[in-house]
């Protein structure tokens, strides 16, 4: 199998990521995770291909985990594995797989040691971030103890930003890496309208690049317009270098 630390295979390796939390849909709280991750699993050659937001119901949950997972090779989960009676997560991906839920005693003994270090009660609400599905590995948490998990092709993470960064970089090293994909940004200097048609006549031409355009404000210029190209590391026929010519002067990067 080809993980993150050896080099990138032909396969195409997709993910799918489901935020749950209904602070999200009523706007109390803002996501913080879905640009951070789509970067990230990209970077891995990893291809993000949808997002779903559920609020804490169980049945939402359950069948949009088990619509994604059966679709993506990767289902990543933020959000609602905290300590609170709101925090249905853990249950609800251990229902959707279909196994009991119990403390895990590795979980138990990170959090008395986190505890122990930081002069915290040991409370039932704490005690409740130690339930963890049956056959599932821990995820480490380095910023605040309480573990992910991850279970079939479905890595559950926190939805606080920085704990969910630090379960990312946990995970990541066993995560199968696919091709990357080589992303550029040409600035077109002219308006998206005005070169709609000539854009859209490149990316017939080219179908193994995928050419989008962004309109974005130019306080000096005004109305303005950014061309994002992407391909395959792995592309190297002429038509993608005739694309590259045709959409003018730009910096090659890796996505």
């Amino acid at each position: 199998m080809t993980t993150a630390n050896s080099p990138a295979s032909k396969e195409v390796v997709t993910a799918a990521l489901l935020v749950i939390g209904s602070k999200i849909l009523s706007g109390r709280t803002k996501d913080q995770n879905i640009g951070y991750i789509a970067q990230y699993l990209t970077a891995l050659g990893i291809d993000l291909k949808e997002v779903r937001v559920v609020g804490d119901e169980e049945r939402a949950i359950v069948d949009a985990l088990n619509a994604l997972r059966h679709r993506c090779t990767y289902v990543f989960t933020t959000g609602g594995i905290g300590p609170t009676h709101g925090d249905i997560t853990t249950g609800c991906v251990a229902k959707a797989f279909g196994v009991p839920i119990d403390a895990d005693p590795c979980a138990l003994a990170i959090l008395h040691e986190w505890v122990k270090a930081t002069g915290a009660e040991m409370n039932e609400a704490r005690l409740r971030m130690t339930r963890i599905p049956k056959g599932a590995a821990l995820v480490l948490n380095k910023v605040s103890g309480a573990p992910g998990f991850w279970i079939g092709n479905v890595i559950v993470m926190a939805g606080v930003p920085s704990i969910m960064q630090a379960m990312l970089d946990e995970a990541a090293p066993k995560l199968k890496i696919g091709v990357r994909v080589l992303s550029e940004t040409v600035r077109a200097d002219t308006r998206e309208g005005d070169i709609g048609m000539q854009l859209g006549e490149i990316a017939k031409a080219n179908p193994a690049v995928a050419i989008r355009s962004y309109q974005f404000f130019d306080p000096r210029q005004g109305a303005n317009t950014n061309v994002l190209l992407h391909r395959s590391s792995r592309l190297r026929n002429a038509r993608s270098r005739i694309c590259w010519s045709e959409c003018g002067e730009h910096d090659q990067n890796s996505a």
